[in-house]
């Protein structure tokens, strides 16, 4: 009974939230003042809940969700045990009973691999992103636009690929409903917060090479991750992109609404300023569970211990017949949205609808009044017949 309130609480936030708005706040390293390491909490009111981002590099770049049914749940960190070997509760939630619901994402690897050998597909060695060299994220931090960036290379990078180039995630937070400016336009809510992955002058290690990056969910046991795909004709926030995914958390048995949410539409781009030209097909491989510990990072484990938990593995790709995009350009960036409850919904907008009605009402026009005209004409013939009379 307690889990199915909280998750109809849940729901219930999310949507409250959703329609009212919430006052977001960013804070770099609570309770620590060094920048050796990046914690960014992401602190998102609203008017009977709060919903916590925690994202993070220590171990491999992360993100904590956490919704709470208390207006003012506070973030707490036990800064010396979150960097020991053994982090498990060094990251909490005050007051503890306020927690509705968590999950956490973890990005694991960067695969490279090409398909310009004559014996098919070879794959170079994995960027482990947990041994990357990340930069201080407090330099990129904007309080007013509600961005930061998190950018690293590898901590050895022996043929030199990443010597004049980076990998990064972009974070930025809403305070209400909208749509990002630059494709592809993710739509958004107050209960949502978008991260965007850019690879930019990153050496390719073979002609015609694709990156494939990898990502972990981690839920609390009981709920589940499942793959969604979406098609639809509009395209107009999009241009040529008609399928979105999701990647969702469910209630045990797949029943209730989401709990959470990935978003992203089957693109990337292949430029810092895109246009429909510049799309980059993205595939999402098989949603597959793993056993096993949890991945090397060190705010979710903090947080949701090292108990048992559900971990699902998702392998997202950019490239296919555009491979040589990157060849080209060296730059590739990907967006995705990450929030709670149900992802947002793209409906037709107002001109689509009106551009509807004209092109199917015209027709309609035509032929009413090609009708009304040849009834007319008929009538004045049929009188014409008669003689006068004198």
């Amino acid at each position: 009974m307690a889990a199915a309130a909280g998750l109809a609480l849940l729901a219930l936030l999310a949507a409250a939230g959703a329609e009212r708005g919430r006052k977001v706040s960013m804070e770099y390293n609570p309770g620590w003042n060094s920048s050796s390491v990046n914690l960014l909490h992401v602190r998102a009111v609203g008017p009977e809940d709060t919903l916590h981002y925690v994202w993070s590099s220590i171990g491999a770049p992360s993100v904590l969700l956490v919704a709470t049914r208390s207006p003012s749940s506070a973030l707490r960190v036990n800064w010396t045990q979150l960097l020991s070997p053994s982090p498990a509760g060094a990251v909490w939630i005050d007051p503890p009973d306020s927690v509705v619901y968590s999950t956490a994402v973890v990005f694991t690897k960067l695969f490279e691999f090409s398909e310009a050998k004559p014996l098919g597909e070879l794959f170079y060695p994995t960027y482990d992103l947990s041994e990357f060299s990340w930069e201080s994220l407090n330099h990129t931090l904007n309080h007013t636009a509600l961005t930061a960036e998190l950018r690293g290379v590898p901590a050895s990078d022996p043929g030199g690929a990443f010597a004049n180039g980076s990998l990064a995630f972009r974070v930025t937070a809403y305070e209400g409903g909208g749509r990002a400016v630059r494709l592809p336009r993710l739509l958004h809510t107050a209960d949502s917060s978008q991260l965007q992955f850019v690879l930019a002058g990153v050496l390719p290690r073979g002609n015609g090479s694709r990156f494939v990056l990898q990502l972990a969910a981690l839920e609390p046991p009981g709920a589940q991750r499942r793959l969604r795909a979406r098609s639809s004709i509009d395209d107009e926030y999009t241009p040529s992109v008609f399928q979105e995914l999701s990647l969702v958390a469910e209630p045990p048995n797949g029943t209730g609404s989401a709990l959470s949410f990935l978003q992203w539409k089957a693109a990337a781009y292949g430029s810092p300023s895109p246009r429909r030209e510049d799309g980059v097909r993205c595939r999402a491989g098989r949603l597959r569970a793993a056993n096993g510990s949890l991945p090397a990072a060190a705010v979710p484990r903090a947080f949701l211990g090292d108990g048992p938990a559900a971990l699902s593995l998702l392998n997202v790709s950019f490239g296919g017949e555009e491979g040589h995009v990157y060849q080209e350009k060296r730059y590739l960036s990907w967006s995705v949205l990450l929030g709670f409850g149900e992802p947002p919904r793209d409906s037709f907008s107002p001109l689509v609808i009106s551009i509807a009605a004209v092109a199917l009402g015209a027709p309609l026009a035509v032929l009413l009044l090609g009708g009304c005209l040849l009834l007319l004409l008929a009538r004045r013939r049929r009188y014409s017949e008669y003689e006068p009379i004198n």
